[in-house]
C-alpha cells in the first residue's frame, strides 16, 4: 500500500528549503532523565548514537538524490526512434558536475531516466464554471535506476498520486515526498524504493484546474448565436502547454500513445485526435466519450474540444472521414464548404507526393472564434481561427481566399512533417515549419495551377520578406540553441518559417524534383512515428543524390546555411581581360555595415557559404541557358560564355537561391536598359528579383540611391503582376522613411508618374450587363488590384473619385456593389477622404456583418481615417470589445500605425497599454513580435529612437529579440536619413519630367 504524507497531499505546503534539499529529517522525543552518573553516561552514549544515525540518514538521502541526478544517462539504442531519444538526451547529462546536479528538476530538460509509453486520460469538463478534473494513468519505462519521477505540470492542482510497479514485486510503491517546482513547471515525486532499468511502472495522478481564459493549454472561448452567448473549450498545447491540461513528459522526444475519455453535459459534444469508439450516457444528463488509442505522438499534438458545433463531412477515396466543425450558422451558410473540399484533395495530393499514406482514420477541422495562432496542426484534429478557414464566396476577395487556402495547405502538410515525424528538439523546429511553409506554395499550385505560386508569389511573400529580417545584425541562425524555456517560443519566428522554406526550395532546385521527392520519402519512412534532426534529413538527401551518381555532401553544404545567421551578397564583375572571365565574390549582407565594427566578436567569424549560383549571359535579343557555379571561397574567377560590350550578366536565375546579387555599375545600366527596351527577355521572377535586390542594396549602401529609381521607370511597360508587387513592397519601405519629410511630394509624384499610365490602361473591374462584376483571370485581376492600390495610395484623383462614388452608392442604396477583390482599397480610400458619417457607417456594417472575411476588411478600413479622435476610439474599442478577435486587435494597432496620421497615436497607445497587451499576448510571442515590429517600423528620427530605447528600459524588454530588432531597424532608418536622404532627393529633382 502506498503511504503518503497527508500534509503534502497537494504540494502547496512545501517550502523552498525542502525543494533545495529533499532530506528526511528525523524526529526526536524528549525524555525525563534522572541525573546520576550512570544515567548521564548512558544518555551521552544515546545522544552520540543518535547523531551518528542522523548523519548516516542525511548522507544516504543526499546520495539518493545524487544517484537520481546521475541516472540521467542515455538510452541504449533500440531502432531509429530510440537512437534519436538517446541523442536528444545526451545534452542533458552534463548537469552531473554542476552545482545543483543533485536536483534535476532545476534543469530545462527532464532527466533522461524515464520514458513514457502510454497515457490513459480521463477528464470531466464542467462548462458551467469553467473547470475540469482528471485522472492521468501513465505507463512508463525506467531507463536508468532512479528514485525520482520528474514530469511537467503547470497551473494544475494535484490531488492524489500513486505509483505502481509492474515488475515481479508488483504493487504500490511508497512515496517519500512530492512537490511542484514552479520555476521549471515540473512535479517531482521522490520514492522510497529505487526503480530498476528496463522495467515498466505506472503512475496515477488525479488533478483539477481551471479552463483558462488565456488562449493556451485548455482554454475557453465563446460566440453568439441567435442572441444567445454560447461557450466552447479547446486545447492549444504547442509548444509547451500540454502540461497546463494534464501531467506529462512535455518534450517532443517523449512520444507515447494516448487514450482519451471526456465526460461532459450531454448538450455538448466532444472531439479528440481519434474517433470515438464508445459513448455512455448517465442518468444525470452527462455523457462520456471514449476515444480510440492514438499512434505514438508528442504531447503537444494531443488535442480535444468540448463544443456544440455542427459539421459538414467528406470522405476520401481511401476512406478517410473529413469533417469541418463550426458554429451552426456558419455550417448552414456553407462557409466551411471550400476548406472541406480542398482538404479532401490535399490529403490525396500529399499521399501521392510523399508516397506515405495518411495515418489516421479521420481528420477533423475545427473553426474556433479565438485562437493564439492562425491554426494548429493537431494530429487528426486541426484547429483554425475562423478567419483562416471560413469563406463566404459572395463577399470574400481573392487575396482572402488565397490566404485561407495556404493556411489549410500548411496545416495538412503538418500531418506528415510534424505529426508523423517530429523534430527531436525545438532548435530544429524549422524542419516542420519550413517544410509546411514551402508546401503552402507547392500544394496551392496543385489546387490552382494558374496561380503559379511557387515560381511567383513565393518570391515576394517569402524570399523577399525574410531577407529583410535576416539582413539585420540581430538575426540568428535558423537552427538556434534553446537554453531556457522562454527560448522555445522564440524559435517560432519568420526565420524558422520563411527562411526554412527558402532553403528547402533552394535545395529542391539543386537536387531536382525526382531526387528531392525520393529523399523526402526515405526520410518519412525511416522516422515515421518517431523523431528526427536536421542531419537525418541531410543524410537521406545525400543518399538519394549518391544513388544517381551525384557526389554532393548535403550536410556540408547546408550546415553553412542553417548554422550561420544571415545570407551572402554575391557580387559579379566582368574582368577587363579577353578570356571571358568574371570575378565572383561573397560577403555577409548586413543593412547596417557599422555593425561589423561595433560588434567585432560576432562579425569576426568567417561567414562563408557554399553557394549554388546560377548564371546566364544576355543581350538585347537573347539570353543564354543558365549554368551553375558552386561558389565556396570569398573570391573566385570563372570563365563564362562569350561577352561583348553590350552583353550583360544575370545571376540567381528565377531567384531559386537564398542570396542577393550585385553587379558592377555598367552591368546594372545594361540590365535597366534591357528592361526599358524588352523586359520579357528576363523572366518574370528575375524582374521581380532585380527590383528587390536593387532597392535593398541601395538601402544598405552598396549602390547609389538613383539606381533603384532608374530601374522602376520601366514599370509603365510591365504587364505582369509580380514585378509590380515587388516594386510596391520596396516602395512601401521608402514611403515609411520619407512621408514626414518636406520633399515627400517629389517622391510620391515621381512614382505616381510611373503608375498612372498602367492605371488608366487597366481601369477598374468591368461589370456584366446584369450589373455584377466579372471575374478576370487571376494574374490580370491581381495586377489590376495592385496598380489600383498604388494609384489610390499615392493620390491619383480619378482613383479617389471612383472610390468615393462607390461608397456613396452603397450608403444611398444600402446595396454593396463594390467588387470583393478591391473592397479593402475602396473602403480605406473612402474612410480617409469622406466625413465621420462614413466611418460610423462602416463601423455599423462591421457590427452587423456575419461574414468573417468582410468583418476583417471593414475593421481594417476603419484604421484609414484622418480623424485622430476616431482612431483613438477604435483602438480603445478593439482592446475592450468582444467583437474584435485577438488577432485583429494587433492588426488594428499596426494598421493605425501605418496610417501617416495615426503613427504617433499607435506608438503612444502601444506604450500606454503595454502591460495589458503583454499580459494578453506575452506567451504567444509570435503575435507579440508582430505587434512590436508593426508599431516601431515607421520610427525614423533621433528623438523617436531615444523614446524607443527608454521605453525598452522602463518596460523590462531588454531581453526580447523583437525589441532588439526594432532598435536596429530604427537606427538604420535614422542613419539612412543622415547618409542618403539629400542624395535621394537631389536625383529626383533632376529626374526626367521632374
Amino acid at each position: 500500500m502506498g503511504i503518503e504524507d497527508a500534509s503534502m497531499r497537494n504540494g502547496r505546503a512545501l517550502s523552498d528549503q525542502w525543494a533545495d534539499s529533499v532530506v528526511v529529517r528525523p524526529r526526536t522525543t524528549e525524555q525525563h532523565i534522572t541525573v546520576n552518573k550512570r544515567l548521564v553516561l548512558g544518555f551521552a552514549i544515546s545522544i552520540l548514537t543518535l547523531i551518528i544515525v542522523t548523519a548516516i540518514a542525511i548522507t544516504l538521502s543526499v546520495s539518493f538524490e545524487r544517484c537520481a541526478a546521475e541516472s540521467s544517462g542515455a538510452l541504449a539504442a533500440n531502432g531509429s526512434s530510440n537512437s534519436k531519444w538517446k541523442q536528444s538526451r545526451n545534452t542533458n547529462i552534463s548537469h552531473r558536475d554542476s552545482e545543483d546536479g543533485q536536483q534535476p528538476w532545476r534543469h530545462l530538460r527532464l532527466p533522461a531516466t524515464l520514458r513514457p509509453r502510454h497515457y490513459d486520460l480521463r477528464l470531466s469538463v464542467y462548462m458551467e464554471n469553467f473547470t475540469f478534473s482528471g485522472e492521468a494513468h501513465i505507463e512508463f519505462e525506467c531507463v536508468h535506476s532512479t528514485k525520482l519521477i520528474v514530469l511537467h505540470t503547470d497551473r494544475l492542482e494535484v490531488d492524489k498520486v500513486l505509483v505502481y510497479s509492474d515488475s515481479k514485486k508488483a504493487g504500490v510503491m511508497r512515496i517519500q515526498r512530492r512537490f511542484h517546482y514552479q520555476p521549471k513547471q515540473v512535479y517531482v515525486i521522490a520514492l522510497h524504493r529505487e526503480m530498476k532499468p528496463l522495467r515498466t511502472y505506472k503512475i496515477n495522478i488525479t488533478f483539477h484546474a481551471h479552463i483558462e481564459h488565456e488562449l493556451l493549454g485548455f482554454f475557453r472561448s465563446s460566440y453568439v448565436l441567435n442572441g444567445e452567448r454560447r461557450f466552447l473549450a479547446v486545447t492549444q498545447f504547442s509548444p509547451t502547454h500540454a502540461r497546463k491540461a494534464f501531467p506529462c513528459f512535455d518534450e517532443p522526444i517523449y512520444k507515447a500513445t494516448f487514450r482519451v475519455s471526456l465526460k461532459h453535459e450531454s448538450s455538448y459534444q466532444s472531439l479528440s485526435n481519434m474517433p470515438a469508439e464508445a459513448s455512455m450516457s448517465d442518468e444525470d444528463g452527462w455523457v462520456t466519450n471514449h476515444f480510440s488509442r492514438t499512434p505514438r505522438m508528442s504531447t503537444y499534438y494531443l488535442a480535444w474540444a468540448v463544443c456544440n458545433f455542427t459539421y459538414r463531412e467528406a470522405v476520401t477515396e481511401s476512406g478517410v472521414v473529413i469533417r469541418l466543425y463550426a458554429r451552426p450558422d456558419a455550417i448552414q451558410s456553407g462557409s466551411g464548404d471550400y476548406a472541406l473540399h480542398i482538404t479532401k484533395r490535399l490529403l490525396q495530393f500529399y499521399q501521392d507526393y510523399f508516397k506515405v499514406k495518411y495515418s489516421l482514420p479521420k481528420l477533423d477541422l475545427l473553426a474556433v472564434p479565438k485562437h493564439p495562432y492562425a491554426a494548429m496542426e493537431n494530429w487528426g484534429l486541426s484547429v483554425f481561427v475562423e478567419q483562416k478557414i471560413l469563406l463566404d464566396p459572395d463577399v470574400s476577395s481573392f487575396s482572402y481566399q488565397m490566404e485561407l487556402t495556404m493556411v489549410v495547405v500548411h496545416e495538412i502538410c503538418h500531418q506528415w512533417f510534424g505529426d508523423l515525424v517530429t523534430p527531436v528538439w525545438w532548435e530544429d523546429v524549422w524542419l516542420k515549419e519550413g517544410f509546411a511553409h514551402y508546401f503552402e506554395y507547392i500544394g496551392t499550385d496543385f489546387l490552382f495551377p494558374k496561380w503559379n505560386m511557387e515560381k511567383q508569389r513565393f518570391l515576394t511573400d517569402v524570399l523577399h520578406e525574410v531577407m529583410l529580417l535576416d539582413g539585420l545584425a540581430s538575426s540568428h541562425p535558423i537552427s538556434q540553441e534553446v537554453f531556457e524555456a522562454t527560448d522555445i517560443d522564440r524559435v517560432f519566428d519568420w526565420i524558422a518559417y520563411k527562411k526554412g522554406a527558402a532553403l528547402i526550395r533552394m535545395l529542391a532546385n539543386v537536387m531536382g524534383q525526382p531526387l528531392f521527392q525520393r529523399g523526402l520519402n526515405d526520410y518519412l519512412m525511416t522516422h515515421m512515428y518517431g523523431n528526427a534532426a536536421r542531419d537525418d534529413l541531410w543524410n537521406k538527401f545525400s543518399e538519394a543524390m549518391q544513388r544517381e551518381g551525384k557526389d554532393i555532401n548535403i550536410t556540408q553544404v547546408m550546415d553553412r546555411w542553417t548554422l550561420q545567421m544571415g545570407y551572402p551578397v554575391v557580387t559579379i564583375s566582368k574582368n577587363d581581360s579577353l578570356d571571358n572571365s568574371v570575378t565572383i565574390s561573397q560577403e555577409h549582407f548586413v543593412y547596417d555595415t557599422d555593425a561589423k565594427i561595433q560588434n567585432p566578436e560576432l562579425f569576426n567569424k568567417s561567414f562563408q557559404w557554399q553557394i549554388p549560383l546560377t548564371l546566364a549571359v544576355g543581350n538585347s535579343s537573347h539570353i543564354s541557358t543558365e549554368t551553375i557555379i558552386w561558389v565556396s571561397n570569398k573570391t573566385e574567377t570563372h570563365r563564362v560564355g562569350h561577352m561583348g560590350g553590350e552583353t550583360w550578366l544575370l545571376g540567381n536565375i528565377n531567384q531559386t537561391g537564398y542570396f542577393r546579387v550585385n553587379y558592377d555599375l555598367h552591368n546594372w545600366r545594361l540590365l535597366i536598359q534591357q528592361l526599358m527596351t524588352n523586359s520579357t527577355i528576363i523572366s518574370v521572377g528575375n524582374r521581380a528579383g532585380l527590383i528587390d535586390d536593387v532597392f535593398n542594396l541601395a538601402r544598405a549602401g552598396y549602390l547609389p540611391q538613383n539606381v533603384p529609381l532608374q530601374m522602376i521607370s520601366y514599370l509603365s511597360q510591365e504587364t505582369e503582376f509580380l514585378p509590380w508587387h515587388a516594386a510596391s513592397r520596396a516602395l512601401y519601405q521608402l514611403d515609411k522613411l520619407l512621408d514626414r519629410t518636406e520633399d515627400h511630394s517629389l517622391f510620391s509624384d515621381y512614382f505616381l508618374r510611373q503608375v498612372e499610365p498602367k492605371y488608366h490602361k487597366l481601369g477598374w473591374p468591368a461589370t456584366s450587363p446584369q450589373g455584377s462584376f466579372m471575374q478576370a483571370a487571376y494574374q490580370t485581376e491581381e495586377l489590376q488590384r495592385e496598380v489600383m492600390m498604388l494609384a489610390c495610395s499615392f493620390g491619383n484623383k480619378h482613383c479617389h473619385r471612383q472610390a468615393v462614388s462607390l461608397i456613396s452608392d452603397w450608403i444611398s442604396s444600402n446595396k454593396n456593389r463594390i467588387p470583393p477583390n478591391v473592397r479593402d482599397i475602396v473602403y480605406c480610400t473612402g474612410v480617409s477622404l469622406m466625413d465621420e458619417d462614413v466611418w460610423e457607417f462602416i463601423w455599423m456594417k462591421f457590427h452587423s456583418s456575419t461574414a468573417i472575411s468582410e468583418k476583417k476588411v471593414l475593421l481594417e478600413a476603419l484604421t484609414c481615417s484622418d480623424n485622430i479622435f476616431l482612431l483613438n476610439r477604435l483602438l480603445n474599442l478593439s482592446l475592450t470589445s468582444d467583437l474584435v478577435p485577438d488577432q485583429d486587435v494587433i492588426d488594428v494597432i499596426i494598421h493605425v500605425g501605418r496610417n501617416p496620421l495615426g503613427r504617433h497615436l499607435a506608438w503612444r497607445y502601444f506604450r500606454e497599454k503595454w502591460d495589458i497587451l503583454n499580459s494578453r499576448y506575452g506567451e504567444a510571442l509570435f503575435m507579440n513580435s508582430k505587434l512590436i515590429s508593426g508599431v516601431t517600423e515607421f520610427l525614423n528620427t533621433e528623438a523617436e529612437l531615444n523614446e524607443l530605447k527608454e521605453f525598452i528600459l522602463t518596460s523590462g524588454g531588454e531581453s526580447a529579440p523583437a525589441f532588439a530588432r526594432a532598435v536596429e531597424i530604427v537606427q538604420a532608418n535614422v542613419k539612412w536619413h543622415i547618409l542618403f536622404q539629400q542624395q535621394f532627393y537631389r536625383w529626383l529633382r533632376k529626374a526626367p519630367d521632374g
